[in-house]
């Protein structure tokens, strides 16, 4: 892991920044059990960490390339204003939420509610908007108000869920892809409004042709979509990584009970969501289990406490949701857009 260079950093001071030279101003450590998280500590009270990371960017960025996420505490930050300064100074500029799959609620600017899905349900590992033709390339997410139990946000490094596939595994899904299938307007999951931020299906077919997605109306009201992305993402750093909502979006990945009342309700191609392999065959329920064994067998977990910042590199680290008793509050910002052509040669096809 790369040691912090010894350039300036800032302290808080009522409404000014009186900038210090020190070597120990932030502590910074490798957890032992959380070998993808690396944690980040003020050593003194005063430091404001908005004025720190402007001038330790391009560290964030080579520990972010090497451990896959920071967990930073003790900060004290404490409003959404400043986790929303935090992201744009240390990623850039908060990103538009577009092309949904989940329901979120706009908090302030670009920053909204992690997923808005019942207390007593786990959300899946996945790397946000991978299934999406442009995505972030960080993820933050702040604690405003930790769960009175449970709701950890679990990561796993998608350089080692991608060791963990046996070779026949990757190399088929490597060299197809998979096909993700979305069906609009059936009462579950989002509308195509919602999903596609507008009322209009003409502005909905022109983001289908310019996001290599396929597009079928089946009503006024619904809309079915298919596309096909690559399932491997070559990270700037070099590595590769396992990139894909492949099984995030599969019916078997759902609860049991979940699953069966979708498969009581709608027919196979019909379901809300569902994923394929690229050519549109279905994948057989072991690679599922392979699949979600190594998303499994990485999981890290750690206990939020209100405050923390969770700032990710989206293609190299996955992440989650544990069940909750509520009150819990965690808001998530994305920055760093970014097209698949940049990270995968992939015949998409033609628009």
């Amino acid at each position: 892991m790369p040691s912090p260079p010894s350039s300036k950093t800032f302290f808080a001071n009522k409404r000014t920044a009186v900038a210090a030279s020190d070597n120990g101003l932030v502590r910074v450590q490798r957890l032992d059990d959380l070998q993808v998280l690396v944690k980040m500590e003020p050593e003194m009270e005063e430091i404001d960490l908005i004025q720190w990371a402007a001038a330790k960017r391009d560290f964030l960025d080579a520990t972010l390339a090497d451990a896959g996420a920071i967990l930073f505490r003790k900060f004290k930050l404490k409003t959404v204003e400043q986790f929303q300064a935090f992201v744009e100074t240390a990623c850039g500029p908060p990103l538009e939420y577009k092309e949904r799959s989940s329901p979120r609620s706009q908090v302030s600017g670009n920053v909204f509610t992690s997923t808005d899905y019942p207390s007593d349900k786990t959300i899946f590992l996945h790397t946000e908007q991978s299934y999406n033709y442009v995505f972030p390339l960080r993820i933050a997410f702040f604690c405003v108000v930790q769960a009175a139990e449970g709701g950890e946000t679990p990561v796993a490094d998608t350089r080692r869920i991608l060791q963990r596939l046996r070779p026949e595994t990757r190399m088929r899904l490597e060299n197809q892809g998979y096909l993700y299938v979305r069906n609009f307007g059936s009462g579950i999951g989002l509308s195509w409004q919602e999903a596609f931020q507008t009322e209009d299906p003409l502005e909905v077919e022109r983001h289908c042709r310019g996001s290599f997605i396929d597009y079928e109306w089946l009503s006024k009201d619904r809309l079915r979509t298919r596309q096909r992305r690559p399932v491997v993402a070559h990270h700037p750093s070099g590595a590769k990584a396992w990139f894909n909502h492949m099984a995030f979006f599969h019916v078997s990945t759902l609860e049991p009970d979940i699953r069966r009342q979708m498969l009581e309700n709608f027919s196979e191609e019909d379901l809300p969501n569902n994923t394929y392999y690229g050519d549109g065959s279905s994948i057989e329920p072991e690679i599922m289990d392979e699949i979600r064994a190594a998303y499994l067998a990485e999981r890290k977990m750690f206990q939020w406490q209100s405050g923390d910042i969770l700032l990710l590199d989206n293609v190299l680290t996955a992440h989650g949701r544990s069940p909750f008793v509520p009150p819990r509050k965690v808001v998530v910002a994305m920055a760093r857009s970014c097209t698949w052509p940049e990270l995968a040669p992939y015949d998409f096809g033609t628009r």
